[in-house]
């Protein structure tokens, strides 16, 4: 069993040699899982990753252990440089892939959960950790996202106790910050929309993988630290917030067929409402409806995925799936 770990990078120096310490430290040969195969891609660092990755590469002799690394001339974003990875991986023979941020920490054992997990259901896409916070290890940062009807991605138990959330269960989405996916999927349903640049483009992926079939689950012992915000710098900041509100438009465009985006038109008019009241108040109103018009007025750049008959119950079943979010969401 051997997995392909891909890592995007962009001046996350600091942060990336604590990812790869840990992987170093941490990795054992396991439940037949013998050898990682570590691709990072940099995306046109400047803060001396590059050549910190280069001295790597030329002193390191790990056994089970090999990297590889693509460097970008520029920031082509999360999506390009992931895939990037993803195609490098075909060169071995890896089953998996596994995303790791470079500022997440990973544990012991934290492999063998992952594809413990993956491996009881083939029709499991992604399998996503145990996401804990880097400076308060007793609280979640992500145990698994969720969509609602209302457009609202929900992190499960971000700034909750950890012992909340102690069983695995089938969530709608994988945080690509930590996950593991089935490699065969992927080049089934295809890879990540570069169209995204960053930010949903796991919940699209995690829903396409829905229409086709396949689900998403968490695994309650597969446990990394997550700095968060590590290459954006903050929570809330114009880059991130414009790019998620035009490409929350493009994930409902391109996953939804038209009749269910019209039974739904309502509750997404006032989710969005909702948001930009929120972000408003925060001084990016007018950033986030800039966001807005651009993934209405640029979507046809996307491509929508083609409506199947066959997959008629896959639908429904995510729109159940979106009914019972929203009722927990509103009613928790």
């Amino acid at each position: 069993m051997r997995i392909s770990i891909v890592i995007p990078n962009f001046n996350g120096l600091n942060f990336l040699k604590i990812c790869l310490n840990s992987l170093e430290r941490k990795f054992s040969v396991k439940s037949r899982i013998n050898h990682l195969y570590i691709i990072i891609i940099d995306n046109g660092s400047t803060d001396g990753s590059r050549e910190y990755l280069n001295d790597k590469l030329k002193n390191e002799n790990l056994k089970n252990i090999t990297y590889n690394v693509l460097f970008n001339n520029k920031n082509l974003g999360f999506s390009k440089a992931v895939n990037q990875g993803i195609k490098f991986s075909n060169s071995n023979d890896s089953n998996y892939i596994c995303l790791l941020n470079n500022d997440v920490e990973i544990t012991s054992d934290f492999f063998y959960y992952l594809v413990e997990s993956i491996e009881k259901d083939d029709k499991i896409f992604s399998v996503s950790s145990k996401m804990l916070q880097y400076n308060n290890k007793d609280l979640i940062d992500d145990a698994g996202d969720e969509y609602t009807l209302l457009g609202w991605t929900k992190k499960s138990g971000d700034g909750l106790s950890s012992k909340n959330y102690s069983k695995s269960r089938e969530i709608f989405s994988s945080c690509a910050g930590a996950a593991l996916y089935r490699k065969s999927i992927l080049n089934e349903i295809g890879y990540f929309d570069e169209n995204f640049f960053a930010y949903m483009e796991d919940v699209d992926i995690s829903y396409r993988a829905q229409i086709y079939g396949y689900k998403n689950v968490y695994s309650p012992k597969a446990i990394v630290y997550h700095v968060g915000s590590g290459s954006s710098g903050s929570r809330y900041n114009e880059f991130k917030i414009k790019l998620a509100a035009r490409n929350n438009i493009w994930l409902i465009y391109k996953n939804m067929p038209w009749p269910q985006i019209v039974i739904n038109i309502g509750f997404l008019f006032i989710g969005f409402l909702i948001k930009y009241l929120f972000f408003f108040k925060k001084g990016y109103g007018k950033l986030y409806l800039k966001g807005l018009r651009e993934g209405i007025s640029n979507r046809k750049k996307i491509d929508k995925i083609k409506f199947k008959s066959s997959n008629l119950k896959n639908y429904m079943r995510i729109e159940f799936r979106l009914i019972l979010n929203t009722f927990k969401l509103i009613f928790k």
